[in-house]
């Protein structure tokens, strides 16, 4: 593939299930709640940016989740959202903050906060 190949969401939205499409809308539809957002395909990931940066990631889209990052500046542990918390390789300001999503419930206001820390920007 060259490098100036373009991505596009429908190929990684093709052939998902019903469920795992829902489960996508919903959870890009509540960071559009928050402010205007974009989402740019990747080669292995979906990025969702706000108008300065990416602030999330959705690296898997299961049959019956989907798993989205946040990079985070610090490691917030105290939480009952995130699967696995992990700072990245020669980076000592990013924190990978991994979320999996298995249920529109899931959103709840925990994952709403981290959502509008992640739009707006670690405090």
């Amino acid at each position: 593939m060259e490098a100036s190949e373009q991505y596009n969401l429908a190929d990684f939205l093709n052939g998902k299930s019903e469920h795992t499409l829902m489960l996508f809308n919903h959870f890009v539809n509540q960071f559009k709640k928050v402010g205007d957002v974009t989402l740019h395909p990747a080669k292995t990931m979906i990025g969702i940016a706000n108008e300065y940066k990416r602030i999330a990631w959705i690296t898997q889209l299961g049959k019956n989740f989907i798993h989205i990052v946040f990079p985070f500046k610090q490691e917030y542990a105290e939480n009952l959202c995130f699967q696995k918390i992990a700072q990245v390789p020669g980076n000592a300001h990013q924190f990978n903050h991994h979320f999996r999503m298995r249920g529109p419930d899931d959103v709840n206001d925990e994952v709403l906060y981290f959502i509008r820390m992640a739009y707006i920007g670690e405090e």
